[in-house]
C-alpha cells in the first residue's frame, strides 16, 4: 500500500532532522536520506525540490512557535512576568531541541537558507522582552546569558532529562536576569 504523501514529507523530514543533528546539514544528502526511507531521490524531491527547502520545513515549525510567543507577550517592551515568559522559551527550546542540535552542528546551514536574520531577530526580541528599552550593557549581559543557557540546556540534555529539571533551570536563569537587572534599580 502506497505511503500518504503527508506521512512520508513527515518522514522525509524525521530522517533528515536525524541526520542533520548527528552529521551536519553539508555532509547529510538527499540520497542518504532517500535511501533510509527507501524511496526514491525523485520521490523525495517532489517533496522537497531542494536541501535548502527541507531545511526551510524543519525550521519552520520553531518560527511558528516563536511568533506565537512574541504574539502571547507582546511585541514590544518589557514582559510583565519574566519567569513565564523564560519558562516559554526553554519549552520552545526542548520541543525543537533536535533541530538545534543539528543547527549548532552546521552554523553555515542557517546561512545557506537565509535564517541566520530570523535567529538573530528572535534572540534580539527576546531580549528586549526581558530586559525592556531601559536596560543597559549588564541587564542584557543576564539576558544573554539566561537565553543562551536556557537554549544550551536543550541540546546538551534529552527532552526528558531537560523537563525534569525545567524549574531550576528557570530558577537559574532568573537569577542570571536578575543579577544583570541589579544595576537598574
Amino acid at each position: 500500500m502506497p505511503r500518504a504523501r503527508s506521512d512520508t514529507k513527515a518522514q522525509i523530514r524525521a530522517v533528515a532532522l536525524e541526520l542533520f543533528a548527528r552529521k551536519g546539514f553539508e555532509k547529510t544528502s538527499l540520497r542518504e536520506i532517500a535511501e533510509r526511507l527507501d524511496i526514491t531521490k525523485a520521490a523525495l524531491y517532489y517533496h522537497f525540490p531542494s536541501k535548502n527547502d527541507l531545511l526551510t520545513s524543519l525550521v519552520r515549525p520553531l518560527g511558528e512557535d516563536m511568533e506565537a510567543l512574541f504574539a502571547r507577550y507582546g511585541g514590544r517592551g518589557g514582559a510583565d512576568d519574566p519567569r513565564a515568559l523564560l519558562g516559554d522559551y526553554f519549552d520552545v527550546c526542548v520541543r525543537h531541541s533536535a533541530l538545534l542540535l543539528a543547527v549548532l552542528n552546521d552554523l553555515g546551514a542557517l546561512a545557506d537558507v537565509g535564517l541566520v536574520e530570523s535567529v538573530i531577530s528572535w534572540r534580539r526580541r527576546l531580549d528586549a522582552l526581558l530586559v525592556g528599552p531601559e536596560g543597559g550593557v549588564p541587564a542584557r549581559m543576564g539576558a544573554v546569558i539566561a537565553l543562551g543557557g536556557i537554549q544550551d540546556l536543550s541540546v546538551m540534555f534529552s527532552p526528558e532529562e531537560a523537563a525534569d529539571h525545567r524549574e531550576r533551570a528557570i530558577d537559574i536563569a532568573m537569577a542570571a536576569l536578575e543579577s544583570g537587572m541589579s544595576d537598574m534599580d
